[in-house]
C-alpha cells in the first residue's frame, strides 16, 4: 500500500467517526475492499480507484443538507494536502461528483472505467444482506415506518422527490435497491449483484409471510 493510500484511510477513518452506521468507515471500507476487487479484472489506474473509493463519502450530501460541493472541496483540499497530481485530483473528484444513483441521470455519457468500477462497488454495498442492514439503519435513523401497505412505491422520481422521499423501508426495495442489479457497469460488477439481488427477494417474500402471520 503507498503512503498516499495509507494516509487517505487514516483520513476518512478520521472524519466519519461516529457516522451513521450506514454511512461509516465500514461502509468505506467494503467498497474500497470492492473496488479492489472490480479492478482486478479491469485496464483503469488503480490509485484513482482506491482514492475514489475512500473519499466517495466524506461528506455525503444526505447529512449535509443536501450540499454536493462540500465532498468535492474536503477531497480537493485533502488531496493537495499530500501532494497528489492535478490529473489524479480531477478524476478523483469526476467520479464523486457523478457516483451517486439520485445524479444517474445528470451524469455524462463514456463514463471513465474508475468510475465504472466504484459505483458498482458502491451499489453492490446498498443491496444482499448488508444493504438490508444499511436500508433498516437509515429508515430507523430517519424514523421512517418499515412497512404500510397502504403506501406504495414512488417509482420513477425526480431527483428532487427522491431527496425529499420520506416513505417506507420496504418501499425503497422498489425505488432503489431492487434496480441496482440493471446498473452495474462492469461483468464482475453484474456476477456480484446477481447473488445479491436473489437474497433480497428472498428476503421480502419473508417479509411479507411474517407480515401478514401467514
Amino acid at each position: 500500500m503507498n503512503n498516499l493510500i495509507g494516509n487517505t484511510i487514516k483520513f476518512v477513518k478520521e472524519k466519519l467517526e461516529g457516522a451513521e452506521a450506514g454511512h461509516d468507515w465500514f461502509h468505506i471500507e467494503r467498497v474500497w475492499k470492492l473496488s479492489r476487487k472490480i479492478a482486478e479484472k479491469e485496464v483503469c489506474n488503480i490509485d484513482v480507484v482506491e482514492l475514489s473509493a475512500l473519499l466517495h463519502d466524506i461528506a455525503d450530501p444526505k447529512f449535509h443538507n443536501g450540499d454536493e460541493t462540500l465532498a468535492l472541496k474536503i477531497s480537493r483540499e485533502f488531496l493537495e494536502s499530500e501532494n497528489a497530481s492535478e490529473d489524479i485530483i480531477e478524476q478523483v473528484l469526476f467520479v464523486i461528483k457523478n457516483i451517486s444513483f439520485k445524479n444517474r441521470g445528470d451524469a455524462p455519457k463514456n463514463l471513465p472505467i474508475e468510475l465504472k468500477i466504484v459505483q458498482d462497488a458502491d451499489r453492490i454495498d446498498a443491496i444482499g444482506a448488508i444493504g438490508i442492514g444499511r436500508t433498516f439503519n437509515f429508515g430507523g435513523f430517519k424514523n421512517n415506518p418499515m412497512y404500510d401497505p397502504n403506501i406504495k412505491p414512488s417509482l420513477n422520481m425526480s431527483k428532487e422527490e427522491y431527496k425529499k422521499s420520506n416513505g417506507t423501508t420496504i418501499n425503497h426495495f422498489y425505488e432503489k435497491l431492487l434496480l441496482l442489479k440493471d446498473l452495474m457497469n462492469t461483468s464482475e460488477g453484474k456476477k456480484i449483484a446477481e447473488e445479491r439481488h436473489e437474497f433480497m427477494l428472498n428476503f421480502l417474500d419473508q417479509f411479507y409471510k411474517e407480515w401478514n402471520v401467514d
